[in-house]
Formats: structure tokens, C-alpha cells, sequence
């Protein structure tokens, strides 16, 4: 199953590339992530059938991860269906845009389910190779800036992620092996010095992927200039990628005993992107914009979760969860938006509430549920990293935890509602009420699906999920 789910999409490019069309590009997009989905529901039926190898594998380690991919990958395909229909390109454009689609969740599925350090570290290099051109697709001015920052910023990081590597083999002595799990059970014989060292470059790296402050600076751009489809698997699975690989390592730094080393760099990096977040969500222009500086200060979160240890454990798990849900609801959201009102900038975004209630609706309950407002699962991830805190008597940085979120609620709160409500005129209102038609059935279903799991999670966590949550925290 393993083998079939990481060759199908590479059979699907080929058929896209002989048969351009538009359609069929459409079935087999939604064709593969249910086909992703479908491996997931089969490891929890009965793991022995996925067909586990060296290379790669399904685990009590990756499985959250897993089907965070493929729960996002399935709304943004069934999103794609009506969303493709107004992209006024040939067919030509759109079997690259499809094919390049299929190639950057192949590498993202390749990362997730990787045993080994450098195979996954192949894979991330590979999500920024194809996603640049999604990232480009529109071809302006802006989105080839974008595409450019993306790829020579992710390239240094993963140029120093690999460098990582290399000094983390130094550290092995004469273990040679990458696997994940060779390098945890021997971890006590390796070489503290250089194992700290290859943390630091690894971090470094990989956190450039994952978008955490002060080596965020693509995430912004890139996710402004993608499409909506796009945007929304950059911010909710694709820095997944780079963090599993991360929190992959630092159990290596566990097993080490060189946990505080990680914990100190960890934390540090996570304030950073909040306070980065804090400030710069003030002073843009854009709603694509702010979202993905929304991204910067969650993936801070979860780096905070996975320093403090213990409880926070739990709540970065579920943040992982909530935020992945949400924010891909929220790009999906933002792609209507900029179909009914053909622009980005916040300030030509008015009486929302009256142009189409759908979709002012989920632009309101994304903003809640990102911002940890009750029942949003959110909420219990954020609740738990407090109380992390207050356990290990952090109460300076619990205030300041506080004090940075309280900022960013407020920064996003009064550009959602001047948004949704300001009846201030704007030129554009009513070219939105007439492109209210372009909008389908599955440019809002995909959101209410996410949205709903997000919220569902904070009241109840099914049984399954639990016990894989447990699972990965203790393993």
C-alpha cells in the first residue's frame, strides 16, 4: 500500500501529460488523495497490511502527521474542482499546474512516511523544486519574486540542513546509518559536541521549511503569490514536513541527553516567530499576508510545545491538528474572497457580510479558531502550553506567551471584521456581488468540513486518535 500510494501520482503525471485536459486532470487529483486517505483508515484498521520497508513506513511516529496531509490534500482537491474552472489558462498550463500538484504531494508524502534522515531530507529538497513553480504559476511580477526568494532561501536552508547531516554522522562514529530509529537507540554513544552542532544547522535548516523566525523570510511572500490550493497545503502540510523531521532529531538529542542544548534553541526560535508575527501582522496590506504570518507564529507554538515537554507534548499534537485544519481553511476561504473581489489588499475588502454570507462566515469562524476561541481544539493545545509553563515556573515567559498572542488576536480580529462588516463604499463591492456565480458548491464544503473537525476536536477526540497521541508521546 506503501509502494502504491508514493508510485500512483508519478502513473497520474504521465496520463495528464499524454491527455491535456482540464477534467480529467480534476478526477485524478481527487482520485490520489482518496487514495491517500485510504491508507490511513487501513493503518488504524490493521497496520500489518500497509506493507511497512526499511525506506519507508507507517508508524505510531508519523501517523498524526500522516493524515494531516491527507485530510488537507482531500479538501484542497475537492476545493480544485471549481477553482480550476475560473482559471482562464489552456489546457497546456493546466496539466503543469496538475502534474506539479501531484509532484509536490508525492514529496511531502515521501518526507512524512521516510525512516531514514537523508531519504527524508531528499524529499524536502524535492517540495521545494515543485512547489516553486505553483508558486509562480500566475506568472506577475510579484509571484516570480516570490518564487525566487522561496527557492534561494529554502535552498541555503536545506544547504545547512545537510551540513547537519554530515556532522550528525560525525557524531555516529561508526554507526553508519541515518535511520530514525538506529540513530534513537544509540544515541548515548554519540559524541555530544558534534551531535550539538549538527542540531543547530538542522534546526536552522529545516526551520527555514518550516518558517520559523528569523529564517521565515519566503514564508510571507510565497504564500501571498500562490494560488489558494496551493497556499493552503504550504501552510498546513508542508511545514509539517519539515517539522516531523525536526522532532525526529530532537528525540535523537533525548536519547543523548543533550535535551537542553535543544530545549534553549527551540524556545528561543518559537518566541521569536511570535514576536515577529506580533509586529509585522500590524503593518500589512494583505490578507494572504497576514495568514501566512499567522503560520509563522504557530509553528512558533509548536516549537514552544516541544521544549517545554510533558503536557505540552499533548497540546502540540492537537496544535498540530488544529492549526493545519484551520489555516487551510482559512487559504481556501481567502481563494474566494479574491474570486468575488479580484484583489488582496485588505482596505478594497468591504460589506463581505452582504456580498456572500457563506463565505463571511467561514472567514469569521476560521479567525476564531485560530485564534483558540472555545471549542476550537486550538484553544486546548494553547491551554496546555500554558499550564507547561506554570508546572516548570516559567512565569515570565508564560506572561510574555500571553501578552504576544493577545497582540496577534487583536491584529487579526480588527482587519477580519472591518472586513466581513465596515460598510465603508468601496469601488469593488459590486463587481463581488456579481462574481458571487463563480463560486461552487466545493469552494465552501471543503472549509465547513475542516472547520467543523477543528471545533469537533476541542469537545471530543475520538478514541483512535487519542491512543495514536498517546502513542507518539511516549514513543
Amino acid at each position: 500500500m506503501i509502494n502504491l500510494v508514493l508510485i500512483l501520482p508519478i502513473i497520474f503525471c504521465i496520463f495528464m501529460f499524454f491527455i491535456k485536459n482540464k477534467t480529467l486532470n480534476n478526477i485524478l487529483i481527487t482520485l490520489y488523495s482518496i487514495a491517500h486517505v485510504l491508507l490511513g483508515v487501513l493503518y488504524f484498521l490493521n497496520p500489518n497490511i500497509i506493507g511497512n520497508n526499511e525506506y519507508f513506513s507507517l508508524n505510531s511516529s508519523n501517523i498524526i502527521f500522516y493524515l494531516i496531509l491527507s485530510i488537507v490534500f482531500l479538501a484542497v482537491s475537492l476545493y480544485n474542482n471549481s477553482y480550476s474552472k475560473n482559471l482562464e489558462f489552456d489546457n497546456k498550463k493546466m496539466m503543469h499546474y496538475s502534474t506539479m500538484l501531484l509532484v509536490f504531494v508525492l514529496s511531502m508524502t515521501g518526507g512524512v512516511l521516510s525512516n531514514n534522515l537523508g531519504l527524508a531530507w531528499i524529499f524536502i529538497e524535492a517540495t521545494t523544486l515543485a512547489s516553486a513553480y505553483l508558486i509562480y504559476f500566475n506568472k506577475t511580477k510579484h509571484s516570480i519574486e516570490a518564487a525566487w526568494k522561496y527557492v534561494f532561501i529554502c535552498s541555503i536552508g536545506i544547504a545547512l540542513a545537510f551540513v547537519g547531516i554530515i556532522l550528525l554522522t560525525i557524531a555516529t562514529g561508526n554507526l553508519n546509518s541515518l535511520n530514525y530509529s538506529d540513530l534513537i537507540n544509540n544515541g548515548a554513544k554519540f559524541n555530544h559536541f558534534w551531535l550539538n552542532a549538527s542540531f543547530v544547522f538542522i534546526l536552522f535548516g529545516l526551520g527555514t521549511k518550516m518558517g520559523l523566525a528569523p529564517v521565515h523570510f519566503w514564508l510571507p511572500d510565497a504564500h501571498a503569490q500562490a494560488p489558494s490550493p496551493i497556499s493552503a497545503l504550504l501552510s498546513a502540510t508542508l511545514l509539517n514536513c519539515a517539522f516531523l523531521v525536526i522532532y525526529n532529531v530532537y528525540k535523537v538529542m533525548i536519547s543523548a541527553n543533550c535535551i537542553a542544548y535543544a530545549k534553549i534553541l527551540l524556545l528561543i526560535m518559537g518566541f521569536l516567530s511570535l514576536f515577529v508575527t506580533s509586529v509585522f501582522l500590524y503593518h500589512t496590506s494583505n490578507y494572504k499576508r497576514m495568514l501566512a504570518y499567522s503560520s509563522i507564529e504557530n509553528v512558533g507554538i509548536l516549537a514552544i510545545c516541544l521544549s517545554l515537554g510533558g503536557v505540552a507534548y499533548v497540546g502540540m499534537f492537537l496544535h498540530l491538528i488544529g492549526h493545519s485544519f484551520i489555516k487551510a481553511a482559512y487559504f481556501l476561504t481567502s481563494g474566494n474572497i479574491l474570486e468575488l473581489y479580484e484583489t488582496k489588499k485588505i482596505k478594497s475588502i468591504r460589506l463581505l457580510s452582504s456580498v456572500d454570507k457563506k463565505t463571511a462566515w467561514l472567514w469569521i469562524f476560521s479567525f476564531l479558531g485560530i485564534c483558540a476561541f472555545p471549542p476550537s481544539v486550538v484553544f486546548i493545545s494553547e491551554f496546555l502550553a500554558i499550564k507547561a509553563f506554570i508546572m516548570q515556573q516559567h512565569y515570565f515567559l508564560c506572561g510574555l506567551f500571553l501578552f504576544l498572542l493577545t497582540i496577534i488576536l487583536y491584529a487579526m480580529a480588527k482587519v477580519v471584521f472591518k472586513m466581513v462588516f465596515d460598510n465603508t463604499s468601496s469601488s469593488r463591492v459590486d463587481r463581488a456581488r456579481e462574481n458571487v456565480q463563480k463560486l461552487g458548491f466545493s469552494m465552501y464544503f471543503p472549509q465547513v468540513l475542516l472547520l467543523l473537525m477543528a471545533f469537533i476536536l476541542g469537545i471530543y477526540i475520538p478514541k483512535f486518535l487519542d491512543i495514536a497521541i498517546i502513542t507518539a508521546v511516549i514513543g
